[in-house]
């Protein structure tokens, strides 16, 4: 037992009874992985898209959830029919020096992570408290004393406190979507592509920040070690059919992260674009300016809440996944505080330095540049990803099939050449 994911936590859900009991068993890594669709780096580039562009990039958010629920779907494959998640396998079947590049870049994309959480998180307290921003990113390293006692309690009390979290941030969002009365016609022009997206560098870059914030690489080592808590029988019929409740799981869960993350981008869309302020990417000034515009003290509350909601949440599945990529990739087992404070620290840090020097008003930009980090990591971990659920050699009768493999790929592909884009255009200016 000293190789597996999460420790104690390693099939310690029972999987008994009728097949709506053992349903049910299954219910809850899919919320934990939709917790990082959300977070506060996805509030930021959600609002500079929707205060600059309108609803126009809300057919962007609707691809990348959609592409999200096919890897995490595989993510969840390849751990039910393997036994070993993400990180180990990468670790057990590819040379060890490419194993420890995609470590080292998987490490960077959790901190990019929670470089997010750390910002959001301490405007949260800012907000709903006035504690200074600067005082509250220090602050947020006591988080990791929620995640222990969490730990503690059993794994399933974690996926209930996230799960508690999640309703509390969409009440507040549908509030704040009353409050701003959308225009339904805009919302059906966004869920259609444009191509601005490929001659407006600048849409491109929120468009990739979107991306990144929602097809996130961190979450796909998460959702491939969190499902290995449910204790799965060893036949084929059992495996074949945890795959397909844990499919079911995350599908339902990632749906419901789109709904919360086109919310934020049609509330920025009809709170700010269409009443002139199309430069809004900072989320204080998102909350102050949301109630005058809007005409409710209320919104402004709403919107503290589910930031701080939002927050917390990420705090656990970030820790969650750190544990699972450490101990994947080097077989290192830190407790729960030691690796929640290693990458606190390490976000901490140019959280700091940024706030400094450029002054609160530049957390807004930090928030969407982490997720465009996001972005560029998000290949590592997808390609190994696809590769294996589609080997008959690791997976057996379990593969992927062929039509999924093709689709995944494709995905990797056009994530790929996004990036190049990017990089491109800033290269040629």
């Amino acid at each position: 037992m000293s190789d597996v994911s999460l420790g104690d936590s390693f099939r310690s859900v029972a999987v008994r009874g009728a097949p709506a009991r053992r349903f049910l068993a299954f219910l809850g890594p899919g919320y934990l992985v939709a917790t990082g669709y959300m977070d506060p780096g996805n509030w930021a580039t959600a609002l500079a898209g929707g205060s600059k562009f309108g609803t126009a990039l809300l057919f962007v958010a609707v691809i990348s959830s959609l592409m999200a629920i096919l890897l995490q779907s595989l993510s969840a494959r390849l751990a039910l029919a393997t036994g070993r998640d993400l990180a180990q396998l990468c670790r057990d079947v590819l040379p060890r020096p490419i194993a420890w590049v995609l470590w080292l870049i998987a490490e960077t994309a959790i901190i990019a992570t929670d470089l997010a959480e750390v910002i959001g998180t301490a405007i949260g307290l800012e907000l709903l408290f006035g504690i200074p921003l600067m005082f509250g990113v220090v602050l947020t390293a006591l988080d990791v004393f929620l995640v222990l006692a969490l730990q503690r309690l059993g794994f399933r009390w974690l996926e209930a406190f996230v799960g508690a979290l999640l309703i509390v941030i969409a009440i507040a969002f549908a509030g704040q979507l009353v409050l701003a009365q959308p225009d339904f016609a805009e919302i059906a022009r966004g869920l259609s592509p444009t191509r601005e997206l490929f001659t407006n560098s600048d849409m491109l870059y929120i468009a990739l920040g979107i991306l990144g914030a929602t097809v996130m690489p961190h979450n796909l080592y998460l959702h491939s070690g969190a499902v290995l808590t449910r204790d799965v029988g060893p036949s084929l019929p059992q495996k074949r059919e945890a795959i397909r409740f844990a499919t079911i799981d995350s599908t339902v869960a990632l749906a419901f992260a789109l709904v919360i993350n086109g919310s934020i981008l049609v509330l920025a869309a009809a709170a700010f674009h269409a009443r002139g302020e199309h430069h809004v990417a900072e989320l204080q000034e998102a909350h102050r300016l949301i109630a005058p515009l809007l005409g409710s003290a209320m919104a402004a509350h709403l919107f503290g809440v589910a930031l701080l909601a939002c927050g917390l949440n990420s705090t656990v599945t970030a820790t969650l996944a750190g544990q699972i990529v450490m101990e994947g990739f080097v077989k290192m087992r830190l407790s729960p505080v030691a690796r929640r404070l290693f990458t606190r620290l390490f976000a901490i840090g140019p959280a700091i330095a940024v706030i400094f020097v450029a002054g609160e008003q530049a957390t807004g930009r930090l928030l969407v540049a982490s997720q465009v980090v996001l972005s560029f990591a998000l290949p590592f971990a997808v390609v190994p990803l696809v590769w294996m659920t589609g080997s008959r050699a690791l997976m057996g009768e379990l593969r992927a099939p062929r039509w999924v493999t093709i689709l995944a790929a494709a995905v990797a592909l056009a994530i790929i050449a996004l990036n190049v884009k990017l990089l491109w255009g800033s290269a040629t200016g």
